[in-house]
């Protein structure tokens, strides 16, 4: 008989623990939702967009140091500079990840 009691308690403890297990995911998945869509935003942007970001800057950094010579005979030194390289690296590497 206590044979039979223990199996019994063993069987339920087992299942409620088992339960409970199941249960917290549940409950956190809809949390995760929500996370789940940012991260796809942020990984795309740390993969893709950063990478596009930091080869823009450089490229206007060439054509601004070719074009100096032009800019200043023009007297735009200061806009070429802000528009070719300010404005993509400021772009790239002070906005939040993830953020369009």
């Amino acid at each position: 008989m206590r044979k039979r009691i223990k199996k019994g308690l063993a069987f339920v403890l087992i299942s409620c623990l088992l339960s409970f297990h199941f249960a917290v995911p549940a409950r956190a998945e809809e949390h995760l939702q929500e996370l789940d869509e940012k991260a796809g935003y942020m990984a795309g942007d740390l993969f893709v967009v950063r990478p596009l970001g930091i080869a823009a800057t450089a490229v206007g950094t060439v054509i601004y140091i070719i074009s100096l010579p032009f800019s200043l005979a023009g007297g735009n030194a200061e806009e070429a500079r802000q528009k070719l390289v300010y404005d993509p690296a400021q772009y790239t590497f002070t906005r939040p990840l993830g953020e369009p």
